[in-house]
C-alpha cells in the first residue's frame, strides 16, 4: 500500500502536466491523442529570462520519444504559437517529429515564425488558421559576432539546412521559399516575408487552412488508416 501511494504521488497529474509542459492526453473511441503545444520562444542551450514565455527543448525531446514508443498513444497533435528561438533546438525537435511513424498533425495558431516554420511543416499533415502568420527570414544572431568569413559560412550552412528541411517536408519550392526569405520590401526593419494563412497554403508551405476540429479530423483519419494497415499486416 505504501509503495502504491508513493507511485501515485510521484506520477504527475494531467493538470500539472498541462501547467508544466503544455501537454495533454485525450482518449476517445477513435484513438488516444497526445497534444503538445509549442509557445513563446524556443529555448536552447542558454536560459532565457523568467519574463519570457518559453518552450524548453530538454522537456520536449524526451516527450516525443515517449510518444513514439508508447503503445497507449495513437497520434500526436502539435499546436504552435511561437516567435521562433534557438535554431538548433528548433531543428532538433522538428527532425524528431518528422521521423515519427505515428500519425502527426500540426496546427499553427497566432504565429509560427522563424524556426517555428520547420516545426510547423514537420508533421504528416500541416494546418494553419486563416488569421495565423509565419515570418520567413534569413538566419541571424544577436550579440557579439566574430567578423570573419567563417562566420558567414557558418550562418549560410545553417540556413541551407533549414531550407532543405522545409522544402523536403512541404510542397513549397526552393525558389519560392528563398524568395520569401530574401525579400527586402516586406518588413520595415528586417529582411524576409510575413506570410498569412491563405498565402502559406497557396505557396505550398502549409497543406490546408483549418481549425482545431479540422486538425483532429485529419489526425483521426491517419489513425484509422494506420489501424487498417496494421490489421491487414497481422492477417497476413
Amino acid at each position: 500500500m505504501a509503495e502504491e501511494k508513493n507511485q501515485e504521488q510521484t506520477q504527475p497529474t494531467q493538470q500539472q502536466r498541462i501547467l508544466d509542459l503544455g501537454a495533454a492526453t485525450t482518449k476517445s473511441s477513435r484513438g488516444t491523442v497526445y497534444t503538445l503545444t509549442i509557445v513563446g520562444q524556443i529555448e536552447g542551450h542558454q536560459l532565457l529570462p523568467d519574463t519570457v514565455k518559453t518552450t524548453k527543448y530538454e522537456h520536449v525531446i524526451p516527450l516525443l520519444a515517449a510518444v513514439e514508443e508508447s503503445e497507449d498513444i495513437d497520434g500526436l497533435l502539435l499546436l504552435l504559437n511561437t516567435v521562433g528561438g534557438d535554431v538548433e533546438a528548433g531543428l532538433a525537435i522538428a527532425e524528431l517529429i518528422a521521423g515519427m511513424k505515428k500519425p502527426t498533425v500540426s496546427l499553427v495558431l497566432g504565429g509560427g515564425h522563424s524556426i517555428g516554420i520547420p516545426l510547423a511543416v514537420s508533421c504528416k499533415r500541416c494546418l494553419i488558421a486563416p488569421t495565423a502568420s509565419m515570418t520567413v527570414h534569413p538566419v541571424r544572431m544577436t550579440g557579439l559576432v566574430v567578423g570573419a568569413p567563417q562566420t558567414y559560412q557558418y550562418f549560410n550552412r545553417i540556413q541551407e539546412q533549414i531550407v532543405d528541411f522545409v522544402t523536403k517536408n512541404s510542397k513549397i519550392s526552393r525558389e519560392k521559399f528563398l524568395e520569401f526569405m530574401m525579400a527586402t520590401d516586406e518588413i520595415a526593419t528586417d529582411v524576409g516575408t510575413v506570410v498569412y494563412g491563405r498565402e502559406a497554403v497557396a505557396s505550398g508551405l502549409m497543406d490546408q487552412l483549418g481549425s482545431l476540429s479540422d486538425a483532429f479530423s485529419c489526425l483521426h483519419r491517419q489513425i484509422a488508416q494506420r489501424r487498417r494497415r496494421q490489421t491487414k499486416a497481422a492477417e497476413k
